[in-house]
């Protein structure tokens, strides 16, 4: 299968960065574009919500918040077989996130092959960052240790820029409707793959960067790191197959799974573990995870969701 001309991208990123070229996107483009993201995929999300009406949605919801929870613990319990409580729990708290970035990746592919997916996929994105994180920070915390500032940590979590556009992006869909944000469409929706193959531009370079912090962490971390996606991805198309999802909402659910946050998790376990070593959980999410999504993983996915849905 051809790469998807935005993943290119990525690898241009990654390669210049390896390479050690002085290319690089000004700081406030980098921003300007994971605002548009962000936006745009809450937008599409809600504007598809906007003709649905169905209590359904609340129990999928429900039930991917609880997949959120069991994924951070699963990966909390195999990464204290070699780390400390702090590690394995900021660690845990990223993996049971997810990666907006390449959720919309996963979205850019269905679209070039011409598959639809459920709309709530957008609301199980939005939804699934926020108790994982909660997770985390718990399972750091049990059985005694410094106490928790809550208070600010809600504020980053619930207020954090990513989560704060993206359902701000849902609900405004939502209100607005199809037609309501026409005139908005030649920006978020015909643009929005051009202005994704920049920012990817961007993330491969920030990848390259990364990855030489794998070299103090050892190949356990990289092993989990590569390792755990699939299996999670499994996770989440057992769960996509009990709510009756089509084949392209599983490939999303699969992909959200399989997917470790470098956005909402960083910022929060920063504030709430501050002991743990932010140097694993970057190295591994966005140095191993993020490219092997993007590069095999959402291939793999797609063609484990075409086994078990019988495409």
């Amino acid at each position: 299968m051809v790469l998807d001309p935005v993943v290119l991208f990525f690898l241009l990123g990654l390669g210049a960065g390896l390479a050690r070229s002085d290319l690089k996107l000004p700081a406030a483009l980098y921003e300007s574009l994971s605002v548009f993201l962000l936006i745009a995929i809450g937008l599409k999300g809600g504007v598809a919500l906007a003709r649905l009406a169905s209590p359904v949605i609340l129990l999928q919801v429900a039930a991917v918040v609880v997949l959120g929870m069991l994924l951070t613990l699963a990966a909390f319990g195999l990464l204290r077989l070699k780390l400390s409580r702090a590690d394995a729990a900021s660690i845990a708290a990223h993996y049971g996130s997810v990666s907006v970035v390449t959720f919309a990746v996963a979205v850019s592919f269905l679209t070039r092959l011409g598959v639809a997916y459920e709309p709530q996929a957008t609301l199980f994105l939005a939804v699934m960052e926020i108790p994982a994180l909660i997770v985390g920070v718990v399972l750091a915390r049990a059985g005694g240790g410094r106490a928790v500032a809550w208070g600010r940590l809600a504020h980053e979590v619930l207020l954090g820029k990513s989560v704060v556009l993206l359902a701000g992006g849902l609900l405004i869909g939502w209100i607005a409707g199809e037609s309501g944000i026409k005139s908005l469409s030649p920006l978020y929706i015909d643009l929005f793959k051009p202005l994704l193959s920049l920012f990817l531009l961007e993330m491969g370079l920030i990848t390259a960067s990364r990855l030489g912090e794998l070299r103090s962490s050892g190949l356990f971390i990289a092993g989990f790191a590569l390792l755990v996606p699939p299996v999670f991805a499994l996770a989440g198309l057992g769960m996509a197959a009990l709510l009756g999802l089509s084949a392209g909402g599983a490939l999303l659910l699969a992909v959200l799974a399989a997917s470790a946050s470098y956005i909402a998790a960083p910022a929060a376990m920063r504030i709430a573990v501050p002991e743990a070593n932010p140097a694993l959980s970057l190295a591994a999410s966005l140095g191993l995870t993020f490219p092997f999504n993007l590069i095999a993983g959402i291939p793999l996915y797609w063609w484990m969701t075409g086994y078990f849905w019988g495409l």
